[in-house]
């Protein structure tokens, strides 16, 4: 695969009348061209953290306050607050401020406030518009795509939540300079699925320049971030609300979506979980006989180049995580289906796995 010679670069998610581009580039977050288009209305609400909001809400604010009325709502930030209650302080500000069905939302922040704020403008009025401004890496290459917003319920993660696409996202590399190492880190875990689902060729470039990329060249982050997103954006295009390929973006989400579940939201990162979980699929697999040893350490071996944990904590029971799994949203018939890798750059869905889940849970998990 070769690198992006330009520090620009633009993607299309071909959905119909719900199409919408993707912009990569840095600068976007304070250039009023880039939201062009993208707002009809005069009001908008511009939903962010407490973290985030401090270093970028004002040039949001600023580039769009000679055409429009803007707002700013800040939320607290973190996993632990993607719940109804915060969804309801939306709601507050959109009725207290007379928000019409002309209105859009621009959620500036990461995963959290994309799917809240998207859940958000899916719901309020039956539906008004939103922009995606992520600030995070996993933002950028994967929560920001694809329409799926929503809320955590104590029973499971992204359980409350509709489908509702953007009308267009922004993926600023410069905000990337501003991220935590951990962060940035788990925003890897997304990165490095693409390769090992569908995208072979990936996976090599990202095994080769692992080093350039953690110390974030920017032409390197503009080809990270442009080719997961095209990835996803193939997959969305071809199967929109997940009745097909799409579930394929959850490898390793069934694991670890168990795992956060079970550690309490906010003690690992979702990226972090989805690393481990990547590993616990790929040795699944390898039970299956459809990896190899071999190459299950090398996924090892990328995962943790990238920084992140190639198993859980020790002390998780397997009775636990078991049990968490079979509330996947995955679960069909009462059967949970599993992504697994049949080789490096090829997943497949499969509810054919007997007693391989059970050892892997047996190794990762003490009890």
């Amino acid at each position: 695969m070769s690198t992006l010679s330009s520090e620009n670069a633009a993607l299309r998610v071909e959905l119909g009348v719900r199409s919408y581009d993707i912009e990569i580039a840095p600068g976007l977050v304070g250039d009023p061209a880039a939201y062009r288009g993208a707002i009809r209305g005069e009001r908008v609400l511009v939903v962010t953290n407490e973290t985030v909001g401090p270093l970028y809400a004002g040039l949001v604010e600023t580039a769009l306050a000679t055409s429009h009325r803007v707002d700013i709502l800040t939320l607290a930030d973190g996993e632990q607050y993607k719940t109804l209650a915060t969804l309801e302080k939306i709601y507050d500000r959109l009725l207290e401020g007379g928000y019409g069905r002309d209105a859009t939302i621009v959620a500036l922040g990461g995963g959290v406030i994309g799917d809240i704020a998207g859940f958000a403008a899916a719901s309020y009025q039956r539906g008004i518009d939103f922009v995606q401004v992520p600030t995070t890496l996993l933002a950028q290459v994967d929560s920001s795509v694809g329409g799926k917003t929503g809320v955590n319920h104590a029973l499971g993660k992204n359980m409350i939540g509709a489908f509702h696409q953007p009308t267009r996202v922004l993926a600023d590399v410069d905000v990337l300079n501003s991220l935590p190492a951990r962060e940035f880190a788990a925003g890897m875990a997304e990165v490095i699925k693409y390769g090992l689902i569908r995208d072979t060729p990936f996976f090599d470039w990202l095994e080769a320049h692992m080093a350039a990329i953690n110390a974030r060249e920017p032409e390197r982050l503009v080809e990270v971030i442009r080719r997961s997103c095209a990835n996803k954006a193939e997959v969305v295009a071809a199967d929109e609300r997940e009745a097909g390929q799409r579930a394929l973006l959850n490898l390793g989400h069934t694991y670890g979506h168990a795992l956060e579940a079970e550690l309490g939201y906010g003690r690992w990162l979702h990226g972090e979980a989805v690393a481990a979980g990547m590993c616990m699929a790929a040795d699944t697999a390898c039970r299956l006989g459809w990896l190899n040893d071999s190459q299950c350490a090398r996924i090892e071996r990328v995962i943790a180049a990238a920084g992140l944990p190639v198993a859980p904590p020790p002390e998780l029971e397997a009775s636990r995580i078991r049990a968490l799994m079979a509330r996947d949203k995955k679960v069909e018939a009462g059967t949970l289906r599993l992504v697994l890798m049949r080789d490096i750059g090829h997943a497949v869905v499969t509810s054919e796995y007997g007693d391989a889940l059970d050892a892997t849970l047996q190794r990762y998990c003490a009890g």
